[in-house]
């Protein structure tokens, strides 16, 4: 640090933060108005976004990303109940395949932040399992969270 940069630090002329590089993001999530939260929320990094198993799987496998946010119900009719059998169209999908492939994404931090508190701790218990760097935070309390580990 140069004399002047202290100088300006100490008389409160210059901040003493350091900014962050930017990072890439994947996203999963089907709701268009959740990607401009969330494009708006990591302005300056790379966002990867998929809204289907198969655009998140194609994703995952051929990038690398520090953060990945993952929605469990994809599709309308799985917004009800958690009483279905459709779960390879959900997170719970893409869970299971990074369980499964454990040599993806191993450094990334990923976050479940569906409404749906029940599939999100199977999604997370699952990660884990797999040793995965992972925790639910309810989508509601998510602004908070990714101010508190992706600080500008």
């Amino acid at each position: 640090m140069g004399i002047l940069r202290s100088l300006l630090i100490r008389f409160g002329l210059a901040s003493i933060d350091a900014e962050r590089a930017p990072i890439s993001v994947f996203l999963l999530d089907d709701d268009r108005r959740r990607h401009r939260w969330f494009k708006k929320r990591f302005d300056g990094d790379e966002v990867t976004i998929a809204e289907t198993v198969e655009e998140a799987k194609k994703h995952l496998e051929e990038g690398s990303f520090d953060a990945i946010f993952l929605d469990h119900d994809l599709l309308p009719e799985h917004y009800e109940s958690n009483e279905h059998d459709d779960f390879s169209r959900t997170g719970y999908a893409i869970a299971e395949f990074l369980h499964e492939k454990k040599e993806l994404q191993r450094a990334a931090t990923i976050i479940v932040h569906t409404r749906n508190a029940d599939a999100a701790i199977k999604m997370v218990q699952k990660l884990r399992e797999a040793g995965r760097n992972c925790e639910y935070c309810a989508f509601p309390m998510l602004d908070l969270k990714i101010k508190n580990y992706w600080k500008r």
